[in-house]
């Protein structure tokens, strides 16, 4: 079983670097793509948890909640740029 929940959560992990990529290739937006990305490190996280706790793996979960919420919080501070100053550049 553990191996199975240790599988799985490599399986979290690689997916978020997938899909991470795949937004900021479709949509060229780094919030998106961080985001969509932190979000399966989080799951990946949480099914660490179902494993046997140790210390480190519960302090680690705890990391990998405060960096998202820090950078959630950094990329909403800062504004979109307008639709229309990006097209003036190109």
């Amino acid at each position: 079983m553990t191996t199975l929940i240790q599988y799985a959560s490599l399986i979290c992990v690689t997916a978020g670097l997938v899909c991470g990529v795949l937004v900021l290739g479709t949509t060229r937006d780094l919030r998106t793509a961080l985001r969509t990305a932190l979000d399966f490190w989080l799951a990946a996280g949480l099914l660490r948890l179902a494993l046997p706790n140790s210390t480190t793996q519960l302090l680690a979960i705890v990391a990998i909640i405060a960096v998202r919420q820090l950078v959630s919080r950094a990329l909403s501070a800062h504004p979109r740029p307008a639709p229309d100053a990006a097209q003036g550049r190109q």
